[in-house]
């Protein structure tokens, strides 16, 4: 994923620049990018790498560095950013947050009618950013050419461009499945991912940015560059996933919609006869707390943390590149709380269930530890399709899903004709998939919740909602 942070103000921004887009490591653990605009200096920028070391360490000299009133900073999982570009439209540091599928054909196509070239990294691949700013360059003005990169993009594209003038322009990708956010304060503006992030510096929410406009932000105001368009698909996953607790999308708090999510859930189990005998409710840290706070308050059943995660030295961004090694930080962090897991029949809720690799790895221990019974929940679907639109997940592909591996050892490749039945916990195809799921990974038992309650515990019409990794449909 990634998640960016700007501000253009009358007084100095890299602070504002420097904690809000530090607000943003949740996104992402590969790179920290900032530029920042200055009438003397113009536009300056840094950008480091932070797979084992937290945006702010490696920025805590930003304040020595960078001047200026406006900037923009950038949390990736892929390509470093922000990126410096001069063209014909002008020059200006630019920011994405997305996907591009057809990066490939975008580069040859560009190769070939225009000439040129490209730099490459490292690994031979081409930099998002500059492919974007190709796009850009391909039209006689900034907003024409973002208007065309998003159009030529397949896949999502929010965009933060600093001019250097110190005026920003922010763009939400064009059917709005990731929020851009504006908030206020006495001397200027900011745009964000995170709206928490924002208010934590004395912002005020302005409004969010509806699909695919874009607009241009100055301390004295903003300009509508190009309107929001009717349809919108917002990724459903920010919600029960990777959005931060503290933040809203849409006007829809995240732990708000976990806590209801859980309720869902809770009354779904009570109504099967789904949850008999067990001692307490436990969620998987971080994000599947909330949904098992909801589902215990709902339930009755009492809440309990059985482990506890080890962060001050084993933070989230610390990410060995081999997964044998990123398995053992996994186990690491673990701490068990004896007194709550001997004999005890434990109920966890997780976020979701992907792959499972960690999953399975947490169900050991608490055996080791041990438990009686460990039942196992789900806040969202099986998942069935890989996202295209968005970089969240190390899948490569489809069959790396648990639920399409099963599916694959049940039937082969017959199954994939038969996915809405395995979603469905009350067909037969749908018990089979629980039952598999259990004995691989030694659940005393199964649920998932609906993809009807995912949608009804954020509360938005679901033809606002992308839900593409459940069922199929874009």
């Amino acid at each position: 994923m990634g998640g960016f942070f700007g501000a253009t103000k009358k007084s100095d921004a890299i602070s504002d620049v420097f904690f809000g887009t530090d607000y943003h490591s949740h996104l992402g653990v590969k790179r920290g990018g900032m530029a920042a605009y200055d009438a003397v200096k113009g536009l300056q920028r840094d950008i480091h790498n932070i797979e084992n070391s937290p945006f702010r360490t490696k920025f805590e000299d930003i304040f020595d560095e960078m001047e200026g009133n406006a900037a923009i900073g950038c949390i990736s999982d892929t390509d470093p950013q922000p990126l410096l570009i001069r063209s014909e439209a002008g020059v200006y540091a630019l920011s994405m947050i997305g996907r591009i599928n057809n990066a490939e054909e975008i580069i040859e196509k560009y190769l070939n009618e225009r000439g040129g070239h490209f730099a490459i990294m490292t690994n031979g691949n081409v930099n998002s950013i500059e492919i974007v700013a190709s796009l850009i360059g391909q039209k006689d003005s900034l907003v024409e050419g973002i208007l065309h990169a998003q159009e030529v993009i397949d896949g999502t594209a929010s965009l933060l461009l600093l001019k250097n003038d110190g005026h920003i322009i922010a763009a939400r990708d064009k059917v709005g499945r990731l929020p851009v956010q504006i908030g206020k304060c006495d001397d200027g503006y900011c745009v964000s991912f995170e709206s928490f992030a924002y208010k934590k510096l004395g912002y005020v929410d302005e409004r969010e940015l509806g699909p695919g406009e874009i607009v241009e932000l100055s301390p004295d105001g903003i300009k509508v560059l190009s309107p929001a368009r009717e349809k919108m698909k917002i990724c459903t996953f920010l919600w029960s996933y990777y959005g931060y607790p503290a933040t809203s999308y849409e006007g829809i708090n995240v732990e708000a919609m976990r806590y209801k999510n859980g309720e869902i859930m809770a009354e779904n189990d009570k109504m099967l006869g789904n949850a008999e005998g067990i001692d307490s409710v436990c969620g998987i840290p971080d994000s599947g707390t909330p949904h098992a706070i909801g589902y215990a308050n709902k339930s009755g059943i009492p809440f309990a943390r059985p482990f506890i995660k080890y962060t001050p030295t084993w933070a989230r961004s610390f990410t060995p590149a081999k997964q044998k090694e990123r398995d053992r930080i996994a186990k690491m962090k673990q701490i068990p709380v004896h007194e709550l897991i001997k004999d005890k029949s434990l109920m966890f809720v997780d976020d979701s269930i992907v792959r499972g690799t960690q999953l399975r790895e947490t169900v050991e221990f608490l055996y080791e530890n041990g438990a009686k019974a460990v039942h196992m929940r789900s806040a969202c679907p099986p998942i069935m399709y890989g996202c295209k639109f968005l970089n969240f997940s190390r899948g490569t592909g489809d069959y790396d899903l648990i639920a399409r591996n099963i599916i694959l050892e049940l039937e082969g490749e017959e199954g994939e004709k038969y996915i809405e039945e395995y979603s469905d916990f009350s067909t037969e195809r749908g018990k089979a998939l629980r039952k598999k799921i259990c004995e691989k990974f030694n659940f005393a038992s199964l649920e998932f919740q609906s993809l009807e309650g995912l949608i009804k515990a954020i509360g938005l019409e679901p033809c606002k909602l992308c839900t593409y990794c459940w069922n199929g449909k874009e």
